[in-house]
């Protein structure tokens, strides 16, 4: 490899590593001040918020970075042009577009890295925080997981507790479930049987139920009976994929089609993590494009202004094909890859007299 392609790599890499670090330290505090004010009135350790404050840090900090790409771009061209390196490179024979081409491709494969390692790393660490955080919260004694043996639902109401196993939901009816409900010392008390629960509302309604007492059976065509859960917050039992690494995410998306749920929103998080590091590179090449744009500009506040904002233009029509995508209102492809797409054309575009500037 030829010196100067080992020296802009090191800077690049220097640059990202440095505006990684300013970020998750800013994300750090900001996370402990909002875990201080959830434990305030609980009796925990010192460290405790921030232990809590440290795993949800690295998914949080997942998102952020297509800015943190951006930025690093900024701050890499910043230095070369402070120094004025970059004539140089020019006098050396070393185009512009060559510059861009090094680091957009130091780029994808850290975004490749990132998908890899670094998301599945911060995903164990968001799942591990949502269990310690949840047993702070009155929902701990509600529970709700999809497994291949179909939707299990732990509730407790009126001092019962009841265990739920349904083998399909079909719009907003359960499928073919048994109920198992015991008093507080954990005994049972009976079980039921549906082939047809309606969970539309809190209070469900129970076609044709068969209940089974001591050794006795009855049947009674519509039983009602209360829950916490209902239609809207079963459909949302994993609204926080980002807690699932890539093997349960398609896990998940597996006992879905078991059940009879809908897989969309579990598609899009996979296409979202396939599409990253394409995404990471035009964020790269699309910096450098404004730096060398900006460059006679005296400021560099007004250069990284303008990069942020027009990077967060675009991250919200990104998450804006994602809400259309989720529901349901563009196909999967078309949410996730159209705008990338877009993205690349623009950015194409402006490719095209880079090595004039």
């Amino acid at each position: 490899m030829k010196t100067y392609i080992k020296f802009i790599i090191y800077i690049f890499l220097k640059s990202f590593l440095n505006i990684f670090l300013i970020m998750m330290g800013l994300v750090l505090i900001l996370n402990l001040l909002s875990e201080l004010d959830f434990f305030k009135d609980l009796k925990v350790s010192s460290y405790f918020p921030l232990y809590l404050s440290f795993l949800n840090s690295f998914s949080l900090i997942f998102e952020m970075f297509p800015f943190i790409f951006l930025i690093s771009t900024q701050f890499f061209f910043l230095s070369f042009f402070k120094n004025n390196e970059i004539q140089v490179f020019k006098y050396s024979g070393l185009k512009n577009f060559s510059i861009i081409k090094i680091i957009s491709f130091v780029t994808f494969l850290m975004g490749i890295l990132i998908i890899l390692i670094y998301y599945n790393l911060s995903s164990g660490f968001k799942n591990h925080y949502l269990n310690i955080k949840s047993k702070y919260t009155a929902d701990d004694k509600y529970l709700a997981v999809i497994t291949n043996n179909g939707l299990w639902i732990k509730d407790r109401v009126d001092g019962k507790s009841l265990i739920i196993n349904s083998s399909k939901i079909e719009k907003n009816y359960l499928i073919d479930t048994f109920i198992s409900e015991f008093d507080e010392n954990f005994q049972i008390i009976r079980g039921i049987q549906s082939d047809k629960i309606n969970i539309l509302e809190n209070e469900w309604i129970l076609e044709d139920a068969n209940i089974f007492i001591n050794n006795s059976v009855t049947k009674q065509k519509n039983l009602k009976i209360i829950s916490n859960f209902n239609y809207k917050r079963i459909q949302s039992l994993y609204s926080n994929l980002s807690s699932l690494s890539i093997p349960e995410l398609f896990e998940l998306k597996k006992n879905y089609k078991l059940l009879g749920y809908s897989t969309v929103e579990v598609d899009v998080q996979i296409q979202k993590l396939a599409s990253y590091p394409l995404f990471f590179l035009l964020m790269t090449i699309f910096s450098s494009i404004i730096m060398y744009n900006s460059k006679n500009l005296k400021s560099s506040s007004i250069k990284i202004s303008i990069g942020l904002f027009s990077s967060v233009i675009i991250y919200y029509i990104n998450n804006f094909f994602y809400v259309l995508g989720n529901t349901e209102r563009i196909s999967l492809l078309i949410s996730v890859w159209l705008p990338l797409l877009i993205f690349f054309m623009i950015n194409l575009t402006m490719l095209r007299r880079i090595n004039e500037k």
